[in-house]
């Protein structure tokens, strides 16, 4: 059973660590994103190295008082919260922002936990590479949340992700002992691949420092285009036929729903629309190429090959890199417009990729036996990606709906794991979805989950009640 981290514990801790690691609980630390989750703790501690962040969790390991890392404070699902239950120690890795190393020939970059990726990106540019994880809170996202919930972005479909740019790890495990795993190594099959164990578990089986993170070669041309499709099933074969022609240099390719659009407009008129009237469905493509490839040419083929197929039917091709930027800021500019208006309901999922249209046309008749919502569906189509969002109707706002909310989300969620899908594509499960994960996780795989909390974190003191029922 834990205990609250109290001022007995906090005097012990605070005659171990350098004056100031201690903190009060402020505000920012106890409040999340999306408003669904007030937190608790005792205290925050801010260590500046990896042997103090041992200190404190062997402290915590011995009082048996629970320890929520934290880093960028931008997750979605509660991950970083404990609304409930002992009153537990906020772990923040901010004071942890040095990039220790750039290796611009070999590819990698040794950064703390506590780096913003922002600042990963730039130090990556400074030795002319690119760190290609892309997302629209990159500029207070920190590493170590990263890749303790495996983030995105809109890169994946060329780059993978987080796990996929992470070469090694340094954890702290919850006894204090640290696993020195920073090696930059594509190749080492020496037993368990921990690296992976790690990442993704969200602070419940280890604390994360430090790691090795890869680094690539930035295209050395890039284009965009928005074209408008017909269906999400036009979007999808479109898809295929770019990267037919031109591989790994499609970066990014997104499905936009005119919803959103209309969103836009409605909430953020300062942000241009190239088109004058929302369509129902658009694509953003993003492309990377190679010196002496021209990506206005090949988005130019493309739509020519698109309209000659009946898949498209209107677009634009950025004329310069401002305008690149323009769409992006355009895309990126729908969670924030989802916010202004109010969600009743909001899902993170993914589906195969050839069931993206299924879902999409099975969803919106399944809810509109609940009631009469508006739907802003749009994500990342090349990685089965999507956010599917469900709102009032104009005129109403989402606490008329509120009683309705878990038959909405039962909805949704049920549809998706009869296709195949995940309830959790890219923000993890945090607190949010430890009921969805006990409803459609394989018990098989559940019941090897629990046996690796158990063994790796005897007294259950990381991160409490996010992934895995508390006690279970």
């Amino acid at each position: 059973m834990l205990c609250d981290a109290d001022a007995g514990f906090l005097s012990t801790l605070e005659a171990a660590l350098p004056p100031g690691t201690l903190r009060k609980a402020e505000a920012r630390y106890l409040e999340e994103p999306r408003g669904r989750y007030a937190g608790r703790a005792g205290a925050v501690a801010c260590p500046a190295s990896v042997d103090q962040v041992s200190a404190i969790l062997r402290a915590a390991h011995r009082a048996r008082v629970g320890v929520v890392a934290y880093g960028g404070g931008t997750g979605l699902v509660g991950g970083q919260m404990a609304p409930d239950g002992p009153l537990p120690l906020i772990l923040s890795l901010e004071r942890m922002a040095r990039i220790r190393s750039v290796d611009g020939p070999g590819n990698v970059l040794l950064a703390e936990a506590g780096c913003v990726l922002a600042d990963v990106q730039a130090a990556a540019a400074g030795a002319g590479r690119l760190f290609p994880l892309s997302l629209a809170s990159e500029g207070s996202a920190r590493i170590g949340g990263l890749l303790a919930t495996n983030a995105g972005g809109t890169g994946v479909i060329r780059w993978g992700n987080m796990r996929d740019l992470a070469l090694g790890l340094e954890v702290v495990l919850a006894d204090g002992r640290v696993w020195h795993g920073l090696k930059a190594l594509r190749k080492d099959n020496m037993g368990y691949d921990l690296r992976h164990l790690m990442i993704g578990a969200e602070g419940t089986l280890g604390v994360i420092t430090a790691a090795s993170l890869r680094l690539v070669a930035p295209p050395a041309r890039q284009g965009a285009a928005l074209m408008v499709v017909d269906s999400p099933a036009a979007a999808l074969t479109l898809l295929a036929r770019a990267q037919d022609r031109l591989g790994e240099g499609v970066s990014a390719f997104e499905l936009i729903g005119g919803e959103g659009l209309r969103f836009l407009a409605e909430t953020m008129p300062q942000v241009r629309q190239p088109l004058a009237q929302a369509p129902d469905w658009m694509v953003l493509i993003d492309l990377g190429l190679a010196e002496g490839l021209d990506p206005a040419a090949a988005l130019e083929a493309l739509f020519a090959e698109g309209l000659d197929a009946g898949l498209v039917s209107d677009g634009v091709i950025a004329a310069s890199e401002a305008q690149r930027r323009d769409f992006w800021t355009l895309r990126e500019s729908i969670p924030a417009a989802n916010r202004l208006i109010g969600a009743i309901s909001s899902h993170d999922i993914s589906v195969p990729m050839g069931a993206v249209p299924d879902f999409i046309a099975r969803a919106g008749p399944a809810l509109a036996r609940i009631g009469c919502f508006r739907i802003n569906c749009f994500g990342h189509l090349g990685d089965g990606n999507l956010h599917y969002n469900v709102f009032p109707l104009p005129g109403e706002s989402r606490a008329d709906h509120e009683d309705k909310r878990p038959a909405i989300k039962a909805c949704v969620h049920d549809l998706v794991h009869a296709l195949g899908g995940s309830v959790g594509a890219e923000h993890g499960v945090g607190r949010l979805k430890v009921d969805d994960l006990e409803r459609y996780g394989d018990p098989a795989g559940l019941a090897a989950m629990r046996a690796i909390k158990a063994a790796l974190d005897p007294h259950g003191i990381l991160n409490p009640g996010a992934v895995l029922r508390a006690g279970r």
